[in-house]
């Protein structure tokens, strides 16, 4: 072999390692801008919501923080006045702590949808997340005890439903939150958003645990015992309404009887307002929960109008209040006169 083929060999082979390594280096370099496309991309793509339910969000809590705050502060003082050894008195505290604790996450809720991130840890996402559904089934709660303890009264099953002891009244309201504090918060604190990979950036994103069947399994059955004891509650208070109207025809605007099943009735329209449309989505929601990503915004705008339930305490003052009555009497004298 010729001298000059053997210098040649060793600059080919320097020759196609030198290629080799700039193709390499070219492959490396587009991987990194492909994944960096790609986290930019997710991140850009976290927050789902539209600039329409962004708004629609932050509307619904603001009036649920602003008239919830007024109607708790307004309620607690006429609580004063209230017998504190009534069962009703006791629960309508009870109504005023669970939406304070409520309305205590509100203004995360709202900095992560005028943000569009979440900057706060994620347990304390979960925590957020977990209180709306506390506060949804614990509201319902309180109501149907209310609602049953007056019925009884109406009835004259009961003259009057009473703790013997203010401390009677302080342990069975310390029975219920002892449950839900043993019981009910752990299972969302250590369960909830254990199913998939969530991004801490983002929050109230955990659909992926609907994916079991246990939990499907609990959200129909809640879904159709609620949807049921509303229609009983509903039938039941009209029957009601309509044997006051017939007893009390000549009277009926004047009457404190009357405006007492209107208070009751109140329960019942919070009810069907605020938390049977969300149970009614909710079953469709879980059955076609990956078909659309705008399902989980839509979830998200009917969970937000059960924080209007909030609402309740305020109606129940202004709907006592006398210049409530006098302006529905006015009204019902111009309507009759026309």
């Amino acid at each position: 072999m010729p001298l000059e083929s053997l210098r040649l060999v060793p600059a080919v082979k320097f020759q196609d390692y030198r290629l080799s390594e700039s193709q390499n280096t070219y492959k490396e370099d587009f991987r990194n801008m492909t994944e960096e496309n790609r986290n930019s991309t997710d991140s850009s793509s976290a927050f789902t919501h539209t600039s329409t339910v962004s708004a629609i969000l932050i509307t619904v809590y603001s009036v649920a923080f602003a008239g919830g705050g007024i109607g708790s502060i307004t309620m607690s003082f006429a609580l004063v006045k209230m017998n504190s050894l009534s069962v009703t008195t006791t629960a309508i505290i009870n109504l005023v702590v669970v939406h304070s604790l409520l309305l205590f996450t509100v203004p995360f809720r709202l900095h992560y949808y005028v943000n569009k991130k979440w900057v706060f840890k994620m347990p304390l996402c979960k925590m957020v997340s977990a209180m709306v559904h506390i506060h949804m089934h614990l509201t319902f709660l309180f109501y149907v005890i209310t609602l049953v303890i007056r019925w009884l009264i109406f009835f004259q099953w009961k003259d009057k439903v009473e703790f013997y002891r203010k401390l009677h009244a302080i342990a069975a309201s310390a029975a219920v939150w002892v449950f839900v504090m043993v019981f009910v918060v752990p299972v969302f604190y250590f369960e909830y958003g254990r199913s998939g990979s969530y991004n801490d950036t983002t929050c109230f994103k955990f659909h992926k645990e609907l994916q079991q069947e246990g939990v499907k399994a609990l959200n129909y059955i809640i879904i159709v015992v609620v949807a049921c004891i509303t229609c009983a509650l509903l039938g039941l208070q009209i029957f009601i309404l309509v044997k006051v109207a017939r007893k009390l025809y000549a009277s009926l605007w004047s009457h404190q009887e009357f405006w007492a099943q209107v208070k009751n009735l109140i329960f019942i329209c919070v009810i069907i307002v605020c938390f049977l449309p969300y149970h009614l989505f909710r079953a469709y929601y879980i059955q076609h929960v990956n078909d659309h990503e705008q399902l989980e915004s839509y979830n998200e705008v009917f969970l937000s109008l059960t924080a209007l339930s909030c609402l309740d305490l305020l109606s129940f003052v202004l709907s006592g209040s006398r210049l409530f009555k006098q302006t529905v009497g006015i009204l019902r004298s111009r309507l009759s006169c026309c």
